[in-house]
């Protein structure tokens, strides 16, 4: 019945996307007059449910009607609905086109970073790169499909010449626009350029001076991150301090998370997995143990629910969620993209929701964009399933046997057994950069701790 309402309200009429024609209607914006008996009833029925949602979250009903004139936020709701209509409620969600693509622009990059999943490098090799028009029938067709966000990563994406013209078209065509950049070359001028067209800016200090620059493989990167990341908060720029945690940085992490918010003026920090892939292969020991990468993300998250503390906490680990289930607040979202009061609001939710929201979303919410086109599943899982120049992404998500994989958790060895299978998932790029098997076990966890014995005792 779920899906059968919702296949009403989706779909493409004469005027556009039926759902997002009633969403603007929702918030009082002018439509067409001449809109079918069946779009009147969508967006009849869509007024009802939206006006349940404000009252089940604590929302005014004219604040939501406000946040609806937000063409991002609207197609954000699209992509979930739509989703539900394709896939019904499944635990966890998949959405119907990927939510975010995080896209690996150019694998040129001025730095020589230890983990590495680009092999990046000065000297990369940039002839296959997608060109400029390519790019942007990219975006194009990302548009058709349903998405929402495009995350331009790389490594370095200031490095490519067409980098700005490419984003700003992006966000011409309402797309939720960010950048994850190492910093160093974010001037006062870049900063202000950027403050026009991105939305948020993840950028690496991985440490304080000694650590970051070994960490970097570049001396003096770390007093340039370091004002790329002033000159970026200065800009008015949504500014996220992110982080790698290993064994170089893992006593540094709680003091320096204190510097990006009391010297820095950042508000966010975002800690990473470290996953062994490519370069990262190398540095694999250095990877946290299962009870400090736990105790690490049990110390992010008092913080995160402590109403004293001004910093917005994520971290890229699926087991945050678990985490935060633990500490009976509900699922904490470890997103791009996702803001303080968006956590908050679902703090105390249903365990439902958790399973829902379903920790990592490789595969399922997000993938990734390699520079040549390549479609792989995350960014650390170098598995080709498709490239956007031979088909489009939307073919590619749904058809996917890959993808197929990584969405069955019940067959996944160790996560498939665990209570929170669906609030977490295990890290699927943890799991093939271990084992070579996309559902095997992630050995980042206490539950899968004989995993990890079983791999210190090989080493």
């Amino acid at each position: 019945m779920s899906r059968a309402f919702l296949r009403l309200v989706t779909g493409r009429t004469d005027h556009g996307n039926r759902l997002d024609l009633a969403l603007q209607d929702y918030a009082g914006m002018d439509v067409s007059d001449d809109l079918s008996y069946r779009d009147k009833l969508a967006s009849m029925l869509v007024s009802f449910v939206m006006d349940r949602g404000s009252d089940y979250f604590g929302v005014d009903v004219e604040e939501m009607r406000e946040t609806m004139k937000d063409p991002i936020i609207r197609r954000g709701i699209s992509n979930v609905i739509e989703g539900i209509a394709e896939h019904g409620i499944q635990r966890p969600f998949t959405s119907v086109a990927p939510f975010l693509v995080v896209w690996d622009y150019t694998s040129l990059c001025n730095l020589r970073c230890k983990h590495c999943y680009e092999n990046a490098s000065p000297e990369a090799d940039t002839s296959e790169e997608l060109s400029t028009e390519e790019a942007k029938h990219f975006i194009d067709e990302f548009k058709r499909a349903g998405g929402v966000a495009i995350a331009f990563s790389g490594g370095e994406p200031l490095m490519r010449d067409d980098f700005f013209e490419v984003a700003k078209y992006a966000k011409e065509q309402n797309f939720f626009v960010s950048i994850a950049t190492n910093g160093t070359l974010i001037t006062k001028e870049i900063a202000e350029k950027l403050s026009k067209i991105i939305e948020y800016a993840e950028i690496s200090l991985d440490g304080f001076e000694e650590t970051h620059d070994e960490f970097r493989g570049v001396k003096g990167s770390w007093k340039k991150a370091y004002q790329g990341i002033r000159n970026s908060v200065e800009a008015g720029i949504d500014t996220c301090v992110a982080l790698t945690a290993t064994h170089y940085n893992l006593d540094e992490i709680p003091e320096l998370i204190e510097f990006a918010e009391e010297d820095l003026g950042v508000k966010k920090a975002i800690i990473f997995n470290y996953i062994p892939v490519r370069k990262g292969k190398e540095i694999i020991d250095m990877d946290l143990s299962p009870d400090e990468r736990w105790e690490l993300l049990e110390d992010l998250y008092s913080k995160l629910i402590d109403e004293n503390n001004p910093m917005t906490l994520y971290s890229t680990a699926p087991q945050y969620a678990a985490v935060s289930w633990e500490f009976a607040h509900g699922p904490a979202i470890a997103t791009h993209f996702t803001n303080e009061a968006a956590i908050r609001s679902l703090r105390g939710r249903t365990k439902s929701l958790a399973q829902f929201l379903g920790g990592c979303g490789a595969g399922r919410l997000y993938c990734a964009i390699e520079p040549n086109g390549d479609v792989e599943p995350c960014v650390f899982i170098p598995i080709k399933i498709g490239n956007i120049r031979e088909q489009s992404l939307r073919e590619i998500w749904e058809n996917s046997p890959v993808l197929r994989k990584i969405r069955n958790r019940d067959e996944f060895e160790g996560c498939g057994d665990c209570d929170y299978k669906y609030i977490c998932g295990g890290c699927r790029a943890r799991a093939y950069g271990y084992y070579d098997d996309l559902q095997g076990p992630d050995p980042s966890c206490p539950e899968n701790e004989e995993y990890w014995k079983k791999i210190q005792e090989k080493s």
